[in-house]
């Protein structure tokens, strides 16, 4: 390793548990009662169940993808391998805006509990800073 390069610290099982976390993050704490109480209603279990057919197809769609070209191991490497470094970068970018929409809207879910826990100790926050 050269001195101004970065060591690796990131292995498969990190980043497959940063993409887990982002999905139950947005998706259970933010995302699941607001779906439920604006659209789907009592078809909540509806919605679960076509959520998780969608996430198997996705599933089924890296798996061909990682048989078919093993030394790769995430979308951007799948892109690039497969349609080159242009369609690669672009790929790469809309993951970088995935993760950042995901932890946004975690953020904003856990701006909403932390609100709630301390209106009922009796703190209220300003308008402009909630």
């Amino acid at each position: 390793m050269q001195a101004n390069e970065l060591s690796r610290v990131l292995g498969p099982g990190t980043l497959i548990l940063m993409g887990v976390g982002a999905v139950i993050g947005a998706g259970i704490f933010v995302v699941t009662g607001q779906i439920a109480a604006t659209h789907a209603g009592p078809a909540i279990v509806i919605s679960f169940a076509l959520a998780a057919l969608v996430c198997l197809f996705s599933a089924f769609c890296y798996a061909e993808m990682a048989a078919m070209v093993p030394s790769a191991g995430s979308a951007y490497a799948f892109a690039n391998e497969a349609f080159g470094r242009k369609l690669a970068w672009i790929v790469g970018w809309a993951l970088i805006a995935e993760y950042l929409f995901a932890t946004a809207a975690i953020a904003i879910g856990w701006s909403a509990y932390v609100q709630s826990v301390i209106a009922d100790i009796g703190v209220t926050l300003p308008a402009a800073i909630a």
